[in-house]
């Protein structure tokens, strides 16, 4: 199939930015999107389009609780004990005597007050308002959760990932203008690490993010090597 005609570029162009082109179709576009200025000035032109009518809507801040789901089932973090709804039953042991009745419900008391405390006091990362990306495999496993906060991107790999050792994983930003990928540094590949936050970030209409595979140390050239995997930038 030819992609650079006009009609099929101002096609898939706005299936992407309306959301309605899916799966690997989705995936296969955003790889073209590494190689063809042509396309991602298609991009551009209808995400300025269409992104005005969507200016209207008013924001909406998800609760943290939301997020904290999300990360979750991306498997981000572990799955405690959830604090949504508690349920506590007392079981009575039967013919207590009054006196130890009144001194067993007074502990009872004190010990649902103090696990309220501690629950109340657990410390939670505040939800700041900022973009995610989450970096998936051909089998939808999540391998990389990219936040791009105020002032920095922090990256997160996930268990499902397996690296190679002797190659790195290079995170590139694909701008809608038809510039060339732009470099945002080498992912980790365990744990979590935070990296600068490009001045591009609030000047340029971004495409897609992508991840490269490089040698070690990153490209040799100043361009992707691989394309390995690309993602999105949603809002929170």
């Amino acid at each position: 199939m030819n992609y650079l005609t006009d009609e099929r570029q101002n096609a898939l162009s706005a299936e992407y930015v309306l959301g309605s082109l899916q799966g690997p179709a989705r995936i296969r576009y955003q790889r073209l999107l590494m190689q063809h200025p042509s396309l991602r000035s298609s991009l551009w032109r209808w995400e300025s389009r269409l992104n005005e009518l969507g200016a209207a809507l008013p924001n909406v801040q998800p609760a943290p609780e939301v997020w904290e789901r999300i990360q979750q089932q991306l498997g981000f973090v572990s799955t405690g004990a959830s604090t949504d709804s508690v349920s506590n039953v007392l079981a009575l042991p039967p013919r207590k005597p009054r006196a130890l009745q009144w001194f067993a419900g007074l502990a009872t008391a004190a010990a649902i007050l103090m696990a309220v405390l501690l629950v109340n006091l657990q410390p939670v990362e505040p939800l700041s308002p900022g973009q995610i990306a989450v970096v998936q495999s051909e089998k939808a496993q999540a391998l990389w959760l990219i936040e791009l906060r105020e002032d920095q991107l922090v990256v997160s790999a996930t268990d499902k990932f397996t690296p190679l050792d002797n190659q790195d994983y290079e995170l590139w930003m694909v701008a809608a203008d038809g510039r060339a990928p732009i470099s945002l540094g080498l992912l980790p590949k365990t744990g979590k690490l935070s990296l600068p936050r490009s001045a591009l970030f609030d000047q340029l209409q971004v495409a897609a993010l992508a991840v490269s595979l490089e040698p070690l140390g990153g490209s040799p050239t100043g361009q992707p090597t691989t394309v390995l995997y690309t993602a999105e930038l949603v809002a929170m």
